[in-house]
């Protein structure tokens, strides 16, 4: 079978008004372009034949592919185009239906979530060109490229050892599973989405993550700079805000690029594999991965579970690895 790999790039990532309240980078869609040209060439070095490419306004796999000059085949994906986020899942919903064997992203947090709902099991490669990027890394496309081809042509060894699954946040509704976050999710003292992203603390009632690290921008950057953060790697973190004033601390946080706060911590939980836990908070806002997307109504019990459910990524330095230890940027002379 052809190894097939899927390209989704979102072409309204890096654009949200964190640029107007902060001191975020912008990625224009011509600097988009230039990094799908850099993934397809590496791409083609490697031999792959054939990419699918999700559709989009602006036409930015059209544009690259035109501009790289390869000889795989490109084929944009059979759908329609709404310019949400659902154009994203659709996309990789269809790329997992027609066998491809890895997914290169370009986009933010946002944009891997929606993916991350229709990629089922096949992993991805998250090229950074959002505005916090916490889940996708900033990689040169090329060496994306590289890793995508070395995934989807099943070199030696590098499952074992370049594909990691990652935790994600369950959101539960009556029980039930109605949104996910790989992130972060963020209970807002507000009532409508309005422009999606939060950047006022003195609004953050709850932080959830589904695992704490460090060195990160947004609302997870609050449980990553605990003294004690280093010592649960491996959990997820259930932080409660004191809005009356009864904080234990207060963290010194970026909350989005360039822009700090120091947010009053009434609470920690460190969260193990499976367990949640109720939102104390409402009327509310779940910002989920720093959007605001679902409405909490006065009296409505949401629950948030962490959860091992989450999709496959590919680490691009081992991926590499792997690659040069099967000899593939060798030849015999």
């Amino acid at each position: 079978m052809t190894a097939l790999v899927g390209i989704i790039a979102n072409p309204a990532s890096g654009k949200d008004i964190r640029r107007l309240v902060a001191h975020g980078s912008v990625f224009s869609n011509n600097e988009k372009i230039n990094i799908i040209t850099r993934v397809l060439r590496g791409l083609d070095a490697l031999g792959i034949r054939h990419v699918l490419a999700m559709p989009d306004s602006f036409g930015l796999a059209v544009r690259a592919y035109e501009n790289a000059g390869v000889s795989l085949r490109m084929t944009l994906l059979d759908m329609a185009v709404t310019n949400t986020s659902q154009d994203s899942t659709q996309a990789a919903r269809m790329m997992v239906n027609a066998g491809v064997k890895c997914i290169v992203t370009l986009g933010g947090d946002g944009t891997n979530r929606a993916v991350a709902k229709g990629c089922g099991s096949v992993p991805l490669v998250p090229v950074s060109t959002g505005t916090n990027n916490v889940f996708p890394k900033m990689v040169e496309g090329t060496l994306a490229g590289f890793a995508a081809a070395v995934v989807s042509l099943e070199v030696e060894g590098v499952r074992e050892s370049a594909i990691r699954p990652v935790p994600r946040l369950e959101i539960l509704r009556e029980g039930k599973l109605t949104d996910i976050a790989l992130v972060d999710t963020v209970v807002y003292d507000e009532r409508f989405v309005a422009s999606r992203a939060i950047w006022d603390t003195s609004k953050i009632c709850t932080v959830i993550l589904p695992r704490v690290r460090t060195g990160t921008i947004g609302a997870s950057s609050i449980a990553g700079n605990l003294p004690e953060a280093h010592l649960h790697n491996e959990h997820g973190a259930w932080l409660e805000v004191a809005l009356g004033g009864d904080a234990i601390y207060s963290v010194l946080a970026p909350i989005a690029p360039g822009l700090m706060a120091s947010v009053p911590i009434q609470s920690v939980r460190w969260l193990s594999m499976g367990e949640e836990g109720t939102v104390a908070c409402s009327p509310a806002i779940l910002a989920l991965d720093g959007e605001r997307e679902v409405p909490i109504v006065s009296g409505e019990k949401i629950r948030v579970r962490l959860s091992q459910e989450g999709p496959n990524v590919v680490d691009i330095g081992a991926a590499l690895r792997a690659a040069s230890q099967a000899g593939l940027f060798v030849s015999i002379n």
